[in-house]
């Protein structure tokens, strides 16, 4: 059956896609916090199966007004921090496959750009490209349940840019839908390969450790407001060349924000939402605003 012969799917496709990466590697103090997917909004994962083959165009943006900084104690000290601006322009196709009953797919490719203010200097370009395929399933008509994993080139248009290494980030991806509200989210993980610069010492990225979940209340067919959580965990850099690992490298954040989701038509969609830390460790406070829009056909 066409896509267009179930338009009760139209509000939930719209609202739906696979979220990017905020640009990853770069030294703490010269960028936002950014927590891996932190930029997703309620019903990301509000997923069909059995479906016709369709794509989705996403802009992701956001900002970051870092005026302080948390310590390696967790304590909040003011300077150190940053003003950040990203955005993540993503294509995906889905499709479903009939040798593959109820599960459906996706692959998506994500161009990052960026621009920092920071200690005096300015400067920005694109990031790193991201590709790579999600799957997923429902185990009922109100749940979904899935795996994405991407990939993340390791350089830009410049070094600031650049976070020098391959990486990959990975989570499962889960959606449970009630009358009026909404649950969705995801748990994961980010790996990096060896950070070589001709000239430099050798370093092994820390692990990065995440969860991003959204509440939502589906007041009307229009607005839906959510509420937010973004927790990440890092461990520490190792410098392969000296044996040891980088001082105060390990980081940690939680972030908690507040929304609201327009769903303007069956094909377009916007999202905005306002995010602050609450506790950290090594790492920029997040005092940030997220913009999304979709749109779909």
């Amino acid at each position: 059956m066409r896509l267009t012969e179930r338009p009760e799917w139209l509000r939930t496709l719209v609202r739906l896609s696979i979220p990017g990466i905020a640009l990853l590697g770069a030294a703490p103090a010269a960028h936002a916090a950014d927590v891996t997917l932190g930029i997703i909004g309620p019903h990301e994962y509000d997923l069909p199966v059995d479906f016709q083959p369709f794509n989705v165009l996403v802009q992701y943006g956001d900002g970051n007004a870092a005026g302080s900084y948390y310590n390696g104690s967790g304590q909040r000290t003011a300077g150190q921090g940053s003003h950040t601006w990203s955005g993540l322009t993503k294509y995906v196709h889905f499709r479903s496959f009939e040798a593959i009953p109820h599960v459906g797919f996706a692959f998506e490719i994500i161009q990052a750009e960026s621009f920092t203010l920071a200690n005096g200097k300015n400067y920005g370009g694109l990031g790193p490209t991201i590709v790579g395929p999600a799957a997923w399933f429902k185990p009922n008509a109100h749940s979904t349940f899935g795996f994405q994993t991407f990939m993340q080139t390791p350089v830009g248009t410049r070094d600031a840019t650049s976070p020098n290494y391959w990486s990959n980030i990975s989570s499962f991806i889960f959606d449970y839908e009630w009358k009026h509200f909404s649950f969705d989210g995801d748990v994961g993980t980010v790996v990096g390969s060896t950070k070589h610069i001709r000239g430099q010492n050798s370093y092994f990225p820390g692990v990065v450790f995440y969860s991003n979940l959204r509440w939502s209340w589906k007041a009307t067919k229009l607005l839906e407001p959510f509420f937010a959580l973004d927790w990440q965990n890092v461990t520490g850099t190792y410098n392969n060349t000296h044996r040891t690992y980088v001082k105060d490298s390990s980081s940690r954040e939680v972030a908690l924000g507040v929304g609201m989701m327009f769903n303007i038509a069956k094909n377009f969609s916007f999202t905005t939402r306002y995010t602050h830390s609450v506790e950290g460790r090594n790492t920029p406070e997040s005092n940030a605003y997220y913009i999304k829009l979709v749109y779909l056909w």
